[in-house]
């Protein structure tokens, strides 16, 4: 059930903003620099001296809303596709599960947070990212690697900050757009500001759809469809000079359903799922050939996963004088799933509550303090009843809580050098309730420590070097993967210590006014990395690697204003795993990666193209081993060829209101089921699986659509 805690909560916000919404509707538009003083002027300008600080010294990239725009993207996901040091993994042929990896860690060692303010769940790591709308973010900052957030240890790949625009006008923006493949995407966003520019708010409503796609034409889709609702509201009100409050409000819904086609092989995703009482298939392909028709019971392939989500945050910010200030932040996420995966059922309730209390204290002109302590609270409850009865099988239910203190020096001795050092020291218990230990799995008490320095060779030139210490509980079968789910052995959790991981990233940028270009080279360890093994019966097993896992990453990014109109990108990416990380991974990560971007723009026309090329992969180092026939007579292929990817968006100004554009995304319509091999397989037991996944599993989506500002 959904906490009624947050629909209370949400409506009374809901009705407050409509009522907000028709009062700044009767006001006179401010102007932008009205505005703009007030924020300048106000708490902002001190607050934000540590964010400013943190930006110049950490290594931290960003996308901008017109970003966003120019990749015609959806949700949090699409928006990173292209991003340097990031990749988005498609876990799943059937449901789609996407993960997003940075620095070429793990899906699971990335942190979401929004508005500084961490709401990334263990389910939300799955579905929630898929469903995470763009539509009234600002900024997206990417931080790479362990400890890149001062309140997000965890994260040892990284975080993905989403900022939220603050509103400067009264505004109403509608984007719509329709394309192949059911594709459709429609926002509203309303904004507003009131007479005395202290009070501003958005009301953010976002729908988008994708219908299956069925590459091969075998009834069975490689990318399910997909169908997100979300609504946001975020306030922010100037009490006086010195206090400000911010409060966020989110629910989305998210509905997935991959595998029989619908149309083809299933009329709806009802009687998919209802065909589960027609029991099992005498075969599921014709000729047993997974590229034949496929001819079984339609649950037999079916995945779908409904999910839930609402979100409550609110940040206080007070400056008690010119040196000194407090913010305090409080968040409660639920995250509610319930899905079915070829005959095995799971529902999952996940509730998160976080709270932090932090002060910014300027000791001098050259040192900065931070310090503060937080807490999270995390309870996740699941059942399956197709599993219930089994011996070996054991929930992934578990509680999960740290309680910290952090504090951070911001050094600047002088103008050509800049440091931060930063320590958290880290309660955390984490307790797989069904398990038949009577203690804890893991309760520990862990000291992190972070350092960032920025050194100034003179004023183009800089370099920027961070040594990181994190950690991370791995908390369920779930998040490791998800494919266990339908196994009716049951499955084990074996998980006694946190993973720990050590990082070291050093980049070097030079930046004139036409030129930006930066070099970057990061090596990651993690030790007790959380892998799926199993016991001699053939039951699965969560447990953590002996060895010690390890990643380096190196990446240059240039970006060249060739004209006052044209801008040309390139992007260049390398990543090297030893033996014990890529016998870890379930998905064949990206190796290499080259980018090249452009984009025109004479105030009329707008086009942006880009074009991506993942170099070839030896599949086998990933354990990579199937077959096409159920008789083991015609092996998959060992080897990932390269392949290109174009997207391309070009936008028409046809008054100062209303913008058409029109694009495609992977415009050479290049996919792994059409032009390569399925990524459904026979294991060398005969039983079915669908995770041999290399290349993209959607083909060309063209679209068309307008962008129309009040």
């Amino acid at each position: 059930m959904l906490d009624k805690f947050i629909i209370q909560r949400l409506l009374l916000f809901t009705i407050l903003a409509c009522n907000f919404f028709s009062h700044v509707a009767l006001t006179e538009e401010i102007q932008d620099d009205v505005i703009d003083t007030i924020f300048v002027k106000g708490i902002e300008q001190s607050l934000n001296k540590a964010g400013e600080l943190k930006s110049i010294i950490s290594k931290t990239e960003l996308l901008s809303s017109q970003q966003l725009k120019d990749k015609q993207a959806s949700s949090l996901t699409d928006a990173l596709q292209a991003a340097i040091g990031v990749r988005v993994s498609n876990e799943c042929s059937i449901c789609g599960a996407k993960r997003i990896m940075i620095n070429g860690l793990k899906g699971e060692h990335t942190n979401v947070l929004v508005n500084n303010i961490p709401i990334h769940t263990m389910l939300s790591g799955f579905y929630g990212l898929d469903a995470m709308a763009v539509t009234g973010v600002g900024t997206i900052e990417i931080a790479r690697g362990a400890g890149a957030s001062l309140i997000s240890p965890e994260a040892i790949g990284g975080t993905i900050n989403l900022v939220s625009k603050v509103p400067n006008k009264n505004q109403m923006e509608i984007d719509s757009s329709t394309g192949e493949h059911g594709y459709s995407k429609t926002s509203l966003m309303l904004t507003g500001v009131n007479k005395n520019g202290n009070s501003q708010g958005s009301l953010v409503f976002q729908k988008d759809t994708r219908d299956q796609f069925d590459g091969d034409d075998n009834g069975i889709s490689e990318s399910p469809f997909l169908d997100n609702q979300s609504f946001t509201f975020t306030g922010f009100h100037n009490f006086n000079y010195f206090t400000n409050l911010m409060v966020r409000l989110n629910h989305t819904d998210s509905e997935v359903f991959g595998g029989p086609v619908l149309g083809d092989i299933t009329n709806s995703i009802r009687s998919a799922l209802g065909s589960f009482n027609e029991g099992d298939s005498e075969q599921l392909f014709v000729d047993d050939d997974i590229n034949g028709r496929f001819v079984g019971n339609p649950w037999e392939s079916a995945e779908w996963v409904s999910t839930k989500r609402n979100e409550v945050m609110t940040n206080l910010l007070h400056n008690f004088n010119s040196k000194l200030n407090t913010s305090i932040s409080f968040a409660k996420v639920s995250h509610v799933q319930d899905s079915f995966y070829e005959g095995i059922d799971y529902y999952a309730d996940d509730i998160m509550h976080y709270l932090d209390v932090r002060f910014q204290f300027e000791i001098s002109g050259k040192h900065f303090l931070t310090f503060g302590a937080d807490s999270r609270r995390e309870r996740m409850r699941s059942k399956s009843n197709a599993l219930i009865d089994n011996p070996n099988y054991m929930s992934d239910s578990f509680d999960y809580d740290v309680s910290g203190f952090y504090i951070k020096d911001s050094w600047t001795p002088n103008d050509k050098f800049d440091a931060e050092f930063a320590l958290r020291l880290d309660k955390i218990q984490a307790d797989f309730i069904d398990s038949k230990e009577t203690l804890k799995e893991i309760e520990k008490t862990l000291l992190s420590p972070r350092v960032d320095m920025r050194y100034s060779h003179n004023n183009d030139l800089q370099s920027r070097l961070s040594f990181g210490k994190g950690y991370r509980a791995p908390l369920s079968f779930f998040e490791s993967d998800h494919g266990i789910l339908d196994a009716e052995k049951g499955y084990l959790i074996e998980v006694t210590e946190l993973e720990k991981s050590v990082g070291v990233n050093y980049s070097l940028s030079y930046t004139t006014e036409k030129l930006i270009s930066t070099f970057s080279l990061s090596k990651t360890k993690v030790k007790n990395l959380a892998t799926l093994s199993q016991t001699n019966e053939g039951i699965p097993v969560l447990t953590q690697l002996a060895n010690t896992a390890q990643v380096m990453a190196i990446d240059w990014t240039l970006n060249y204003q060739w004209t006052e109109l044209f801008n040309i990108g390139i992007i260049t990416e390398i990543y090297d795993y030893n033996t014990v990380f890529e016998e870890s991974f379930s998905i064949a990560p990206i190796e290499k990666r080259a980018a090249l971007s452009g984009l025109w723009d004479n105030e009329r026309w707008r086009i942006n193209s880009s074009a991506s090329w993942v170099e070839k992969r030896d599949l086998s180092k990933y354990g990579y081993a199937g077959f096409d026939l159920k008789d083991r007579s015609s092996i998959k292929p060992d080897t990932a060829p390269g392949y290109l990817n174009i997207d391309m968006k070009i936008v028409y100004q046809l008054s100062d209101k209303i913008k058409l554009y029109f694009g495609a995304l992977n415009l050479l319509d290049y996919n792994q089921a059409s032009d390569e091999s399925s990524p459904l397989l026979f294991n060398e037991y005969g039983g079915y699986d669908v995770t041999y996944i290399y290349a993209p599993m959607r083909g060309r989506t063209a679209y068309l659509g307008f962008d129309l500002e009040l």
